[in-house]
């Protein structure tokens, strides 16, 4: 008996030294290329080598730079640090530097940096970030996508001094960062500054920008002054960042890939799992209780969980592909860690013994529920008071019945229950700010509610004031704000809900389908958007800036009645101020250039952002695209470009002119030229906006002083030379004052 025992051991040991040698590469090929080791389904060797999968996964160990680099292709000069086998790759990635000194840009490394991916690698979105640094920085980033889709952003890194950044902080001030999207194929990043260093020469004469693992970089404030010194080099000197590649078998998901095991990548004891990139692709895992290379026919092998950490306490027996535990004899239980072996005892005292555990069960689960339920009162209390909600209540005792009529607290139970415990469903939209529910209440009113990303608490009384003053607003081209829910972490917001969706989508089409859109509509809409702005300018008390008017933020009823909503980046001024500072925010293309320039937040600039939308009303072209010519990226700029030229008809959306006269067309083109003036004492105010429209309309008394039959060469030239040329749709820059800020998270009522 005792031989028996020693030969079983004996094949056991020999069986598990056998599984931790086992190699990760086909037998036979090169499985290391220095420190890199090579997995299959990649490999090294000729074309028609069998090392690889196919030509997809094709390597070279080029040793030509006096050590070993693993390089992507025979022509690649991107090299491999590491392959994970769980579908992701750690390369290095030359990054992008912008360096000056006192007579000019120095041209030291590279301004702009192009990548391209085979189509099995994609960047990882959740392991990858963008970002720049510097002291007068903009970084602009743009790709393809695997869907095909085009995208872009980047971000803008500024500070007039080193004792200003903050190690680890890339919030704007020296470091700014920017996430990517899933799928991202290609890389292309341009650098540049906004005033060649001059104020910063001393401390910060370069700009770095690259894309690296999010996890290997942690700003500190020496990189301003020298990045380049704590970063690798790559095999022919470059400097360079490690960034994580995501890798598939492309072309073919789970489903079908199966179906033809010829090539199906996963070998024995394996299951697969579809990429979420958005052209397909696969990877391959071993089943659990199996460890090895999954590409390989035999790879996954049996792993002995008895030999490992495990649950059991006393007798552990290994199966394939997994294990039992179990108890000696004279003792019984499940043999796991918990319940483990108990001696045997008379069938008596265990019934009696199971009994008192049930109820002594039942009165622990029963105390427990009491006191989960007091914690969530007493939380709910408790935000309440955070957010403000006493203060909401004497507010609202203080205006009287009617304040309390058109602003209802809300309990988070009722927004839970009209949301259907917020289904995703409900979604109907997501933005920087929060995410947007549809929800139904009792009495079947459909609502939207807003949920914030979050708020500033020391800043939570100016809140309630102006969602106070928000909810009084009663325009019939204003989305109303009915309620709020103080309840939850961060207060929650609930609107009017409109049905129709966007302007933005009914002029140019939702990507199956375009609408038919006449001009009649378009001067109608546009006259209601005019006047629910000058309705904010001028009646609110105090006057309300809204500050991110487009097309996405005008929403349309059941009757196409404009309604102006999201008002996240709404300011309240006070009625002794003309203009607000605050930080730059809003859509490209949109945003008033003066704005940009002077971060004054005024009333003329939401009247730049109105002209931008009479342009897409006009011309039916997106306000900015990519890929277009240079000259037609910026449509306003372009628009104005072409009311100098007297080339106006030659632009318009074809439903504009054939559904309008050349009079009324060139009117309300006019009125779109002086409000994109770059500078705001030449825009009209929003008032003057809808008398003109009016009239244009046949329902006003007649034209304006204000517009004016030729252009101001300089305003026009000046808006065609801004420099706000980068695809960002969004940016914030993080300088100069918060003073008399108040930054509400309100999205409109989607």
């Amino acid at each position: 008996m005792d031989w028996k025992i020693v030969v079983v051991s004996i094949i056991l040991l020999l069986n598990a030294a056998s599984t931790s040698s086992q190699s990760l590469a086909k037998p036979g090929c090169q499985e290391k290329c220095g420190d890199v080791n090579i997995p299959y389904p990649f490999g090294v060797g000729n074309n028609d080598s069998d090392c690889f999968r196919d030509s997809h996964f094709h390597l070279v160990c080029n040793t030509s730079y006096g050590h070993p680099v693993l390089l992507g292709s025979p022509r690649g000069n991107i090299p491999f640090r590491n392959i994970s086998l769980e579908g992701q790759t750690t390369v290095h990635i030359l990054i992008a530097m912008d360096c000056y000194n006192q007579s000019g840009r120095t041209y030291d490394g590279f301004q702009e940096i192009d990548i391209y991916l085979k189509k099995q690698f994609s960047f990882s979105s959740t392991r990858t970030k963008f970002t720049a640094i510097g002291c007068d920085t903009k970084a602009y980033m743009s790709s393809s996508l695997l869907s095909g889709d085009s995208f872009a952003s980047g971000c803008i890194s500024f500070c007039t001094s080193d004792e200003t950044l903050i190690n680890g902080s890339c919030s704007g001030i020296g470091c700014c960062q920017t996430s990517i999207p899933n799928g991202l194929h290609t890389f292309n990043v341009s650098l540049s500054s906004f005033y060649n260093h001059t104020d910063s020469l001393g401390f910060n004469p370069c700009s770095y920008a690259f894309l690296a693992d999010q996890d290997w970089f942690n700003f500190s404030s020496s990189d301003v002054r020298d990045l380049r010194s704590r970063l690798p080099v790559r095999y022919d000197g470059a400097t360079v960042t490690p960034v994580v590649l995501d890798w598939v078998i492309p072309d073919d998901n789970c489903t079908y890939a199966i179906k033809n095991r010829t090539s199906y990548a996963c070998g024995e004891n394996t299951y697969c799992s579809d990429s979420s990139n958005p052209t397909g692709g696969y990877n391959c895992h071993c089943k659990q209780g199996y460890r090895g290379n999954p590409y390989l026919p035999q790879g996954c092998q049996d792993i002995d969980e008895c030999k490992e950490d495990n649950d059991c306490t006393h007798v552990c027996t290994n199966t394939v592909g997994s294990y039992k535990c179990s108890c000696p004899k004279g003792t019984h239980g499940d043999g796991l860690s918990g319940t483990g072996c108990i001696k045997n005892q008379s069938r008596v005292i265990e019934i009696a013994l199971a009994g008192g555990s049930c109820v002594l069960l039942f009165l622990i689960i029963g105390v427990g529920w009491s006191c989960w339920v007091f914690q969530k009162r007493k939380l709910k209390q408790k935000f309440f008071q955070e957010n403000g909600g006493v203060f909401l209540k004497q507010l609202l005792a203080l205006h009287g019945d009617d304040s309390e009529r058109k602003l209802k607290i809300f309990t988070s139970e009722e927004l839970r229950k009209a949301t259907n415990n917020y289904n995703e469903s409900r979604i109907v939209g997501k933005g920087a700010y929060g995410t947007v529910y549809k929800g139904t209440l009792p009495d079947k009113r459909d609502i939207a509610i807003k949920m914030s990303k979050e708020t500033n608490k020391i800043q939570i009384k100016e809140f309630i004031n102006e969602i106070v003053i928000l909810a009084r607003l009663n325009h019939e081209n204003v989305v109303k704000l009915l309620g709020c829910c103080l309840e939850t972490p961060v207060p929650i917001l609930v609107y009017e809900f409109i049905t129709r969706g966007t302007l933005f989508h009914r002029i140019h089409g939702d990507g199956r389908q375009k609408f038919v859109f006449s001009w009649e509509h378009r001067l109608r809409i546009a006259a209601e958007t005019a006047g629910a702005l000058a309705y904010l300018h001028s009646v609110g008390d105090p006057p309300i800036i809204h500050g991110d008017v487009k097309s996405t933020n005008i929403l349309l009823d059941d009757k196409f009645t404009a309604k102006v909503s999201d008002f996240g980046a709404s300011r309240l001024v006070p009625l002794n101020q003309m203009q607000l500072s605050t930080l730059v925010q809003g859509t490209f293309g949109y945003i008033d250039p003066e704005y940009m320039q002077t971060r004054q937040l005024t009333d003329k600039s939401d009247v730049y952002s109105f002209g931008a939308v009479l342009v897409e009303l006009l011309t039916g072209k997106k306000i900015y695209s990519d890929g277009k010519l240079e000259e037609r990226k910026n449509m306003a700029k372009y628009f104005v470009s072409s009311m100098k030229q007297n080339r106006l008809f030659d632009i318009l959306d074809d439903e504009v002119m054939h559904g309008g006269n050349r009079t009324q067309l060139q009117g309300v083109a006019e009125i779109a030229e002086q409000c994109l003036r770059l500078s705001g004492e030449e825009r009209p105010t929003m008032r003057e906006v809808v008398v003109e429209l009016d009239y244009l309309r046949g329902r006003g008394v007649g034209k304006h002083s204000w517009v004016k039959e030729n252009y101001d060469e300089e305003s026009v030239q000046l808006l065609v030379e801004s420099s706000l040329d980068s695809q960002i749709e969004s940016s914030t820059m993080g300088i100069d004052s918060s003073k008399n800020q108040v930054i509400l998270p309100l999205d409109g009522g989607r």
